[in-house]
């Protein structure tokens, strides 16, 4: 009887597992069909970046040039007293995708860093504060004033440490200390 059952349920395991495996390759079949695969970079190749460090990058930014780019180009071997402005600087926009005065510019990352930081010791001043009210416990009544007056007279009449301590410096016949 226990042969049966397990034969049977291997049976029904094989089954199940065949059919999920079928089921997972149909459906990654059709997320290929049905999805785009995004690029993958090969960081073997030279690649573009604006970094101050480093004024030429390994490549120029626009690889791929129009047909209007290309005559650019070609113009661009000639004389460069021939070239007007406008195209010398989109002659410097195919090779370069930001200007030195562009990646010197300012941004307001540091607003959102102090502003950041602003909030996360306002949140933790806060926290102390409802610690402090809800947490921790009434200060001792040995820290009040009252009883440190109590305490240090008490030393006082014990003459506690009469030699160089507290009872040395006070003057026992005129009440103050010496």
């Amino acid at each position: 009887m226990l042969r049966l059952t397990s034969g049977r349920l291997g049976g029904l395991l094989a089954r199940r597992s065949t059919a999920t495996l079928t089921t997972s390759s149909s459906v990654r079949t059709e997320s290929k069909q049905s999805h785009e695969v995004s690029e993958t970079v090969d960081m073997s190749r030279p690649m573009y970046y604006d970094r101050l460090d480093t004024p030429l990058p390994d490549r120029p930014y626009r690889d791929v040039l129009s047909d209007a780019e290309q005559s650019l180009k070609q113009k661009e071997k000639g004389p460069w007293s021939q070239l007007t402005d406008e195209e010398k600087i989109a002659l410097y926009r195919l090779m370069f995708s930001q200007t030195y005065a562009e990646m010197k510019a300012p941004t307001g990352e540091w607003k959102t860093v102090v502003g950041g930081m602003l909030f996360f010791l306002g949140f933790t001043g806060l926290v102390i504060w409802w610690q402090r009210i809800y947490v921790y416990p009434p200060h001792p009544r040995t820290t009040d004033d009252d009883w440190k007056a109590m305490q240090l007279q008490r030393m006082l009449d014990m003459k506690i440490n009469p030699v160089q301590g507290l009872a040395a410096k006070w003057d026992y016949d005129k009440g103050q200390w010496k």
